[in-house]
């Protein structure tokens, strides 16, 4: 892991037993909070697309709009909302995964993309995968091109990166806590 990847690593904050016991949940607002560790985790994302053909980052409702809406500013591309069932006002293809307890749903615009634009897909962090491998075929079935799937953490344990890549999607992480 690189100087800049450790550094953001350590602006984490771990709250442990929450929201239950046996839980470390990795909070992103002490990153956001800090400006120094807010840009090198932007510029993190802006340098690994800059100079490659991105016509739409797609964020992952909702701390991933937070990541996407500056990458597309820096990338001079769309932004595109994948949002929970219910928020998105116009005609959506939706798509249901499964949860721990139960399942849940994602939809997007129809028109979001033209067949063949290529998209970045972000998200703050990888857990069990669910979210974001709904959101690629809430993707691919409009016809877009997922060039890379990316977020700010990666929780490996939990398998969600394995099952990304099984998926034959690249996946790239600015950090990850494995077995933390």
């Amino acid at each position: 892991m690189d100087y800049f990847s450790e550094s953001i690593k350590s602006t984490i904050r771990t709250v442990p037993d929450w929201p239950q016991p046996g839980v470390a949940f990795r909070d992103i607002t002490t990153v956001l909070q800090d400006k120094t560790a807010f840009r090198k985790l932007i510029d993190a994302f802006v340098h690994r697309y800059h100079g490659k053909e991105i016509d739409a980052v797609a964020a992952v409702d909702a701390r991933g709009f937070i990541i996407g809406s500056a990458l597309a500013y820096e990338l001079n591309a769309s932004l595109v909302l994948v949002r929970k069932k219910g928020k998105l006002p116009f005609d959506t293809l939706v798509e249901d995964y499964e949860l721990e307890y139960g399942t849940a749903s994602v939809e997007l615009h129809k028109d979001a993309f033209k067949p063949g634009d290529n998209v970045v897909l972000v998200d703050d962090l990888i857990a069990t995968g669910g979210t974001m491998l709904a959101a690629t075929r809430l993707i691919r079935r409009i016809g877009a091109d997922i060039v890379e799937v990316a977020a700010m953490i990666d929780l490996p344990d939990l398998g969600g990166s394995r099952k990304l890549r099984e998926e034959g999607l690249q996946v790239y992480t600015v950090c990850s806590f494995e077995g933390d």
